[in-house]
């Protein structure tokens, strides 16, 4: 297997890492692209595998869809993969106004000409599940388990609340299209009599076809069925989380199409990390806290300022100077917009942003003010490792750094690998980096990045 497998979209950044990592912990070569690339692009990269595209369409209304997905899919598509997957959060967040999975997947649908789109939200790796089509999540590694409109950061999302642990009932308020399901006890079926089931959902008119997850022995059953009829109707437009590649390379290792993966090596011990952080998960908070018990200095912004026009410059410079002041200590440092669900900077923010319009814009503007402070700290600093959490705001992160594409370095939290920068002609040049999603990582996150080492 020498080929291009598969070429992505993720709805939002810290997502798009997450199926780099799985693709390159499967020992086959992965970068994440902060645009579309053309074919010349990739020869940078010998021995390709994939080739994904971060976004931001978590966040866009239906009409923002319509404007950017049609284009960016064409030339997804133009790439020649057999399996194009629109990378959604394992959580399913979405609604009908903002970071619509249900709309998204007509467009796809026009682009590709997909009979039908395979659909798989549940990674156990993730510790994400889906059962008899619900999902359940943790809250970070360190949690119970939680059906979906109960989990104590989801149902209370800011943005798209998760009121609907039931997928299907969940997608109809978002499209038309018709959803079958292929249950966890479908799952236990021979090879035969589960062909038969799925031909007979297919026959069925079935627009969507869903899969429960729940063990990781039930992912290459997945990945064998998702990548048959990737061969037979290629190219295959397939929606969900990355529990798509787990299912599929779990599948070609199983067949003996690639080899076992090799033990990744540690990045090493750093002496000091800069992190900026635009969550308000109370994961994140929980981890934050550990970092400065841990002797991490933390920096609270003015997020209010952040999303002024008129102050934004003097909050950045304000931040950067107490950054490279409390840098000069030896301490490791983090800058943060919010410390949780129930910091106080959390509705004079909201307030001040709603005057911007669309949740795309809102987050647009958090994620560009926390990239110019994270630039300028690297770049004064000269320090080779950094953090971002936040998953609607850290692709304006990554723009603002300059960022081309990324290559995973070695797995952290699972999810969130470490990445080598690459970016023609500039300072930050094969710097490393993680991208955190607020759910994401166990309590001592910060720690371990700055030791180099994995939970995953």
């Amino acid at each position: 297997m020498d080929e291009l497998l598969l070429t992505y979209y993720g709805d939002d950044f810290t997502g798009s890492t997450d199926v780099m990592e799985t693709m390159a912990m499967a020992g086959l070569r992965a970068v994440l692209f902060l645009r579309p690339p053309e074919k010349v692009d990739l020869q940078r990269f010998p021995g390709l595998r994939a080739v994904g595209v971060s976004s931001s369409s978590r966040t866009m209304s239906p009409q923002e869809m319509d404007d950017t997905l049609p284009l960016v899919f064409q030339k997804l598509k133009d790439l020649e993969a057999p399996l194009f997957h629109y990378k959604t959060c394992s959580t399913v967040d979405s609604s009908p106004q903002v970071g619509s999975i249900g709309h998204a997947s007509d467009l796809g649908r026009q682009i590709f000409r997909s009979g039908f789109i395979p659909m798989l939200f549940g990674s156990p790796r993730l510790a994400r599940y889906s059962v008899f089509g619900n999902v359940f999540a943790r809250s970070g590694l360190d949690s119970p388990v939680y059906r979906l409109d109960r989990h104590p950061t989801m149902s209370r999302h800011p943005i798209t609340p998760m009121n609907e642990s039931d997928v299907a009932v969940h997608l109809s308020r978002q499209t038309r299209l018709t959803v079958g399901l292929l249950d966890i006890v479908d799952l236990s079926l021979t090879d035969r009599e589960l062909d038969r089931r799925f031909d007979a959902l297919i026959a069925s008119s079935a627009e969507i076809i869903l899969f429960d997850v729940l063990y990781e022995e039930h992912l290459a059953t997945i990945g064998r069925l998702i990548w048959k009829h990737a061969s037979e109707v290629a190219p295959l437009f397939a929606v969900g989380s990355s529990g798509i590649e787990s299912a599929l390379t779990a599948f070609w290792r199983k067949g003996g199409l690639i080899p076992e993966a090799q033990s990744p090596r540690s990045p090493g011990k750093v002496e000091q990390i800069v992190a900026v952080s635009g969550s308000c998960s109370p994961v994140t908070e929980s981890q934050i806290a550990r970092a400065v018990e841990n002797g991490f200095g933390d920096i609270p912004l003015d997020s209010r300022r952040l999303a002024s026009p008129s102050e934004v410059d003097a909050e950045c410079h304000r931040a950067v100077r107490a950054a490279l002041e409390l840098l000069t200590t030896g301490r490791s440092v983090i800058l943060h917009s919010c410390r949780g669900p129930n910091d106080l900077r959390v509705q004079p923010t909201v307030e001040r942003l709603a005057e911007s319009g669309s949740a795309y814009a809102r987050s647009k503007i958090i994620g560009q003010a926390l990239g110019r402070i994270l630039d300028q700290v690297l770049r004064e600093s000269g320090l080779q490792r950094a953090v971002v959490t936040g998953g609607d705001t850290s692709v304006y992160v990554a723009r603002e750094l300059g960022i081309e594409a990324l290559e995973m370095v070695a797995p952290l939290a699972p999810g969130s690998p470490l990445c080598r920068i690459v970016t023609s002609g500039s300072l930050l040049e094969g710097r490393e980096i993680t991208f955190k999603g607020g759910q994401v990582g166990r309590t001592d996150f910060f720690q371990d990045v700055l030791e180099g080492a994995s939970s995953a």
